[in-house]
């Protein structure tokens, strides 16, 4: 029975990697929302393995390399992929006449793959990452952009992103507006992702207030977010994460007395 339990934890692991497969293979065909759903299932599986090792004391050495492996497909090839899929179907629409070497332009997606390599590698070597996150954490990263793909590429028609004044603002700007905006903010944030800057963690020791302000904040402003705003309430959030996590490391929140 023993034996059987410490496999649990592996288990989920390799669970969350198959969903962030499988988000790869609906991104790179256009199911944006398929995929976003997968990597949020990918999420949940990539949680509950770390929980299920603390409580049943099942943790070990290769459990904690297969995460990573398993994190790297799920959070940073499957959005990679879904943001790529999502340039290069925009560079296909583009006015200007070198369109070949604008659709090149594609691959700065991958620079979330590989900046999201490098932000695993450094996790696993800083012992400072226990209760906070130094960067911006690749699951987060992956969920902001396979949701604000979701909005960006949303049929008005589907309203698939539960918002149908958004997919009607997205579908009135040019393409290439889109591709240069994404292509940037893609930049931003991978770089966020091997930055110095402290992230805070959703990880509590109590259930006060007084200790957990700044995740109760988060939580009751990411549920209002998405009660208004659907799916595009899911990337408001992300990026209130990281503007929260930014003025919690500049001290403008909650200051150490």
């Amino acid at each position: 029975m023993k034996s059987l339990v410490r496999h649990i934890p592996n288990t989920l692991t390799c669970i969350s990697l198959i969903c962030g497969f499988y988000a790869a293979i609906l991104g790179i065909s256009g199911n944006y929302f398929g995929a976003m759903c997968s990597l949020f299932l990918a999420a949940i599986f990539d949680f509950s393995d770390g929980f299920a090792a603390r409580l049943l004391k099942a943790g070990s050495a290769v459990g904690k390399e297969l995460d990573s492996l398993a994190d790297l497909i799920s959070f940073g090839v499957a959005p990679g992929m879904i943001l790529y899929s999502y340039l290069d179907s925009l560079s296909h629409n583009l006015s200007w006449s070198n369109t070949a070497v604008l659709s090149s332009l594609s691959f700065i997606a991958f620079a979330i793959p590989v900046l999201s390599a490098v932000r695993l590698a450094k996790f696993n070597l800083d012992e400072r990452q226990k209760t906070s996150f130094i960067g911006l954490p690749v699951p987060a990263h992956a969920i902001l952009w396979s949701s604000l793909i979701t909005v960006l590429a949303a049929d008005v028609h589907t309203n698939i992103c539960l918002l149908p004044q958004a997919a009607e603002c997205t579908a009135s700007i040019r393409p290439e507006v889109l591709f240069f905006a994404a292509s940037v903010l893609a930049i931003a944030t991978s770089l966020l992702l091997v930055s110095g800057i402290s992230m805070f963690s959703l990880k509590v020791s109590s259930l006060t207030w007084k200790a957990n302000k700044l995740v109760y904040t988060f939580l009751i402003s990411a549920l209002i977010l998405i009660i208004f705003f659907g799916i595009f309430g899911i990337t408001l959030t992300m990026l209130l994460y990281i503007l929260l996590s930014y003025a919690n490391h500049a001290r403008f929140l909650f200051p150490m007395s």
